[in-house]
């Protein structure tokens, strides 16, 4: 019996899955996810490794934002802000992904994985700079129809 309810879940997860990937923000974050992971691949096989924390962190951000988001765990855990935490998660990713991409094209010369490493960080910052854009402006909504009060978190992610 305990399989049962096991296969349930697992099934229930999944579904999660397919329907939150299937909103603005899911995909959003999954593009975020396998941008890094790429960027990843491409910072660990290039002669200057030292890049690969960058991903590494931007990457392990979005996935738990993702999980957080999908399972509805920012309207169980409320003592935290979850739209500015995103907000900020979002403005540092892209201010990070587009200064170390110019470091590295710049200086890449010889090393291709480095240059597509911050080819592809170019397009992270832009994706990460989108994703600011639209927190912004669902956070702009939000007060004005609340009159500048308070920022409530439920409805922050229905698009």
């Amino acid at each position: 019996m305990a399989a049962d309810t096991t296969e349930n879940s697992s099934a229930g997860v999944v579904e999660k899955l397919k329907s939150y990937v299937r909103t603005q923000k899911g995909t959003i974050l999954a593009a975020e996810i396998v941008l890094s992971l790429i960027i990843l691949i491409c910072y660990a096989s290039s002669w200057y490794g030292g890049y690969t924390a960058v991903a590494i962190c931007e990457m392990c951000f979005a996935i738990v934002f993702f999980c957080v988001f999908m399972m509805n765990l920012d309207q169980q855990f409320t003592a935290i802000s979850w739209v500015w935490s995103d907000f900020i998660r979002a403005f540092t990713g892209t201010l990070v992904y587009l200064i170390t991409s110019l470091i590295c094209v710049i200086r890449g010369a010889g090393d291709g994985a480095l240059i597509a490493g911050g080819v592809f960080g170019l397009l992270a910052g832009l994706l990460f700079a989108y994703d600011t854009y639209t927190i912004y402006l669902q956070i702009k909504s939000v007060r004005s129809q609340t009159g500048g009060s308070e920022l409530t978190k439920t409805s922050f992610y229905i698009l």
